[in-house]
């Protein structure tokens, strides 16, 4: 299949480019530098500890998944644009599923909010027992961790389709389409795994390396895509 972009469509996948950038960045620097340090699943006590010994940390990593939802949302949109030429219907639903995964990114926040506001917040929490405020925060965590997982069915889902448009537009090489394609299915792998088979989810877990490394490919091929001139791909 051959597929005719123009200047236009080169600088969206430029920005398209930029704002995944945003999103790997955000996304892993919250997780890993950020939140995951203060946060044992098995400890209720030392999280709250932690957290509270790290306040700055904490508020930081929220900021920056609010960021990354909201450049995953511009992401979306600019992938339609550049897809829509391709296959117009797949593009859209393609779309729908990476912006209900933001939406969901967004709300599912305010369990780490209210995990903050348990232990920090200034809450009248005078009647609950004795630790239950750390072992509430901790449900909340743990709460956030699934909906993240929820969310990334819809971007699992995305993934595949978004693979297959990929291949279809010549706009980057095929094999790029392919390893989004494998790391749509990761993701669905191992969002049912956190949900319906929890006990072997870690092994599960590295996994994982896959999305990284596609969607890190996908962004340089996005900007180095948008350094080209105006011309015919083929694909």
């Amino acid at each position: 299949m051959r597929t005719q972009f123009t200047h236009a469509d080169f600088k969206t996948a430029r920005l398209a480019g930029l704002l995944y950038l945003i999103i790997i960045v955000c996304g892993i620097y919250s997780e890993v530098a950020l939140r995951g340090p203060l946060v044992d699943f098995a400890d209720a006590g030392s999280t709250a500890t932690a957290i509270l010994g790290a306040l700055d940390a904490y508020r930081l990593s929220i900021a920056a998944d609010i960021v990354m939802a909201i450049a995953d949302a511009g992401l979306a949109i600019l992938l339609f644009i550049l897809f829509r030429p391709v296959a117009p219907g797949l593009a859209l639903a393609a779309m729908i599923f990476r912006l209900i995964q933001s939406v969901m990114i967004g709300i599912n926040l305010m369990n780490m909010q209210a995990a903050l506001l348990l232990i920090a917040g200034g809450q009248d929490l005078s009647g609950l027992a004795s630790g239950t405020a750390e072992a509430l925060t901790l449900f909340f965590l743990n709460m956030h961790a699934h909906g993240y997982d929820l969310g990334l069915i819809f971007f699992g889902i995305n993934s595949l389709m978004t693979g297959v448009l990929i291949w279809r537009s010549g706009l980057v090489h095929k094999s790029i389409g392919v390893g989004v394609a494998l790391a749509g299915a990761v993701y669905l792998m191992g969002s049912g795994l956190r949900f319906f088979a929890p006990e072997i989810y870690d092994v599960f877990a590295a996994a994982y390396a896959i999305p990284v490394l596609t969607e890190t490919a996908f962004c340089v091929a996005l900007l180095l895509a948008g350094l080209r001139s105006s011309r015919t791909l083929a694909a």
